[in-house]
């Protein structure tokens, strides 16, 4: 079956199930619609979406050791990354959820986000079986790891960072929020990395864990480590 986003009902055969996996909580506080969210559905989803990124990669990568799959499963399943997907899929516009979810800014969440791309997973893991959702992220997601493994961003700078700073400088560095700017559905932080009270490389994302790696990254290359 030919996978587009132009009209992802037709992936399933029950069409209620296709529904259910853009469910929000908040929905159900305003709707007797359906009885239950999408939660169990991304409970699934995160189990059959990471067994089909460990395939993909063990059989992309032959030669990579279990210390590198892993690194490259954590990047491709992010929730940044995920969301992203999600956004390409114009998922946003099919969830359901209560007013006030959506007044706040909760079509743009990338948190929701990640979860509903899982919770489709899920559905169409129950819908059509494993073959269809591993060909769903051979389409929509994994197509981005040729992008992570160009700017290394598998690779966990915090840990290395924390290794170098207490082999050079016997601390473990720190890192200082600077800002965070946008609305609270979609903000942008800025962390500064602190190592025995001077300052070093500063980063962005948009969470303060990716600006923390943005930071420690920058700080490294710095430094003269990576």
């Amino acid at each position: 079956m030919t996978i587009t986003k132009s009209d992802l009902s037709k992936l399933f055969t029950d069409k209620t199930l296709f529904k259910s996996a853009f469910i929000h909580r908040s929905y159900l506080n305003e709707s007797n619609e359906f009885s239950e969210s999408n939660e169990r559905l991304e409970y699934l989803g995160d189990a059959v979406l990471e067994l089909a990124t460990s395939h993909f990669l063990y059989n992309r990568y032959p030669d990579y050791q279990e210390g590198m799959l892993t690194n490259l499963r954590a990047a491709l399943v992010r929730t940044e990354s995920l969301a992203e997907a999600a956004k390409t899929l114009d998922f946003s516009k099919l969830l359901l959820m209560s007013h006030g979810e959506e007044a706040t800014g909760g079509r743009n969440n990338t948190s929701l986000l990640a979860n509903t791309y899982e919770a489709f997973l899920g559905a169409l893991y129950l819908d059509q079986g494993y073959d269809a959702c591993d060909q769903f992220c051979q389409k929509w997601l994994f197509p981005k790891i040729d992008t992570i493994i160009k700017s290394e961003s598998y690779r966990d700078f915090k840990s290395l960072m924390q290794e170098v700073s207490q082999a050079k400088f016997k601390t473990t560095p720190t890192y200082e929020l600077l800002s965070d700017i946008g609305p609270d559905h979609d903000k942008t932080f800025t962390m500064i990395t602190i190592i025995d009270g001077k300052k070093y490389g500063i980063g962005k994302g948009k969470s303060k864990q990716n600006a923390e790696e943005s930071a420690a990254k920058k700080t490294l290359e710095m430094i003269g480590s990576v």
